[in-house]
């Protein structure tokens, strides 16, 4: 990787051997960015909380072994005189239980738990889903940079070509003596001025493709025109809104968030109910310690039902359910906070988008009258109706012209971009749909029945739930917006006019 930004530092003016789409840059982030795939690792580690809430309703076996050995020396004085001068006794003992546990009825506790952790599950996905657009986004944010600062780098290397064959023009005029010293003074003060700004050009370049190596993983290639987004922008930011509400994953993630606090409370007042477990121990005991010889050990089996009933706590049960009210009440509130600000970031991006537009609207205007500008001024010194210092202003308000057209298409296409992350389209889904994409389901589906998984678990789930009291909320997924066709394509190319024959 060290080599990866460094070739991106120093060969920022380099052309670059190979050509590269947003697409093909978007998919290699996808499948490569290490904050994405570390994401995705803690998700796999919060879909165990599912199985550790279920295990509340599967048995537990356990194993315990003793032995013992007992050694006691009573002096003579405890005793009389005429006895030995000391007494030994010697004992062991040894014994093997084997305990299994199932619990009946939990009074509702790990039905509860087991609702949380399910909208814990889906409250990640949210998360993920987030971090995937926030990655994609500055992947495209990245690719836009790299273009912008290509671009403005062609312009500074024109503008530099331009100043050069105006202070060659400007000496020879000055030679002949049509132009004074203080002409070329001018050319050169101009030239000088280019040179600085082309080697910050260079420079911002280089910063652009580390940060794009430092998310796609390689140094970009030779970027190709961005594809249009517009399949997937609204007709309007109303439509943006209603999308946002259905599909934003920051406002999903605190929804299921409020799901999870709720079902944590009905497992505080769930502690006040009784439980039933079901226990059996099988013992061998015996007075010496032989393992191996049976008929020194006694056998020991116990079947026990076990009905807890808490009736004091000191407070503890009452306080905990009061603390998960109010920390489930500041979710809901937390809600309508998370809906405030995706309409906020929405209404900021749609109105930096019209500006982009707009701008791109009138930078163009100003390009093509700056060019005629430019070119009429350079005519006109020639004839000497303009100054040397006419045709440089004229040439720096053609490539300030210039660079506000670059500048104005970079913004309009990352503004699109953030629109989209905060509808939550951004996703791998409707970007690259050719590009296998990793099911954050996966893992849980495949978690549902592993070691540990018993036939009966789920009658007494089913039991569980329907005998507590008051009841147990379920955690309800939402539906996930389609995929929407085609992609990233790449646009269409110019067609070709054929030379009109002779």
């Amino acid at each position: 990787m060290a080599a990866v930004f460094s070739a991106g530092v120093v060969g920022a003016a380099a052309a670059p051997a190979w050509s590269e789409t947003l697409a093909d840059a978007v998919a290699l982030a996808y499948e490569t960015n290490p904050t994405l795939q570390a994401q995705r690792a803690t998700q796999r580690a919060l879909d165990e909380t599912y199985v550790q809430a279920r295990s509340g309703w599967r048995p537990t076996l356990n194993l315990q072994a003793v032995g013992t050995y007992d050694e006691q020396h009573i002096p003579q004085r405890a005793f009389n005189r005429f006895t030995d001068p000391s007494t030994s006794f010697h004992t062991n003992a040894s014994s093997v239980a084997l305990t299994f546990t199932q619990p009946l009825w939990t009074g509702g506790r790990t039905a509860a738990a087991v609702s949380a952790a399910q909208a814990d599950v889906l409250q990640g996905r949210e998360n993920l889903r987030r971090l995937e657009g926030q990655v994609l986004q500055a992947v495209i944010q990245a690719y836009e940079d790299v273009r912008r600062d290509q671009e403005a780098l062609n312009i500074r290397q024109e503008d530099l070509k331009v100043l050069q064959r105006q202070l060659e023009e400007s000496r020879a005029r000055f030679d002949v003596g049509e132009l004074t010293r203080t002409d070329v003074a001018q050319s050169e003060a101009r030239l000088a001025a280019a040179q600085a700004l082309l080697q910050s050009a260079q420079a911002q370049l280089g910063i652009s493709r580390a940060s794009y190596a430092a998310l796609v993983g390689q140094n970009p290639g030779d970027l190709a025109p961005e594809p249009s987004l517009a399949y997937l922008l609204p007709g309007n930011v109303d439509d943006a809104f209603n999308v946002a509400e259905k599909y934003s994953p920051q406002l999903r993630a605190q929804q299921f968030a409020e799901q999870a606090s709720r079902a944590r409370i009905a497992a505080s007042r769930a502690e006040r109910m009784p439980r039933l477990d079901l226990q059996g121990t099988d013992r061998y005991f015996g007075g010496h310690l032989r393992p191996l010889n049976s008929g020194d050990f006694r056998n020991d089996l116990t079947i026990s039902g076990v009905v807890t009933v808490p009736l004091f706590t000191g407070g503890l049960t009452s306080s905990r359910i009061r603390q998960s009210i109010e920390r489930n009440n500041a979710d809901k509130i937390t809600i309508e906070t998370q809906r405030r600000a995706v309409l906020q970031q929405i209404t900021q991006s749609w109105n930096q988008l019209i500006a982009a537009r707009a701008n791109i609207g009138s930078d163009t205007e100003q390009v093509r009258a700056a060019e005629i500008a430019a070119e009429g001024t350079r005519q006109e010194l020639g004839v000497g109706l303009r100054t040397t210092i006419d045709v440089l202003n004229a040439d720096v308000e053609l490539r300030n012209a210039q660079l506000s057209l670059v500048f104005a298409h970079h913004d309009e296409y990352v503004a699109a971009a953030t629109i989209l992350l905060n509808m939550g389209r951004l996703e791998a889904k409707d970007l690259i749909p050719t590009t296998p994409r990793y099911d954050s389901g996966a893992n849980f589906r495949r978690l549902r029945v592993t070691l540990g998984w018993v036939p009966w678990e789920e009658p007494i789930a089913i039991v569980d739930r329907a005998a507590a009291f008051p009841p147990i909320p379920r955690t309800h997924d939402m539906p996930q917006e389609p995929a929407i066709a085609p992609g990233l394509q790449p646009p269409p190319a110019a067609p070709v006019v054929a030379a009109p024959r002779r």
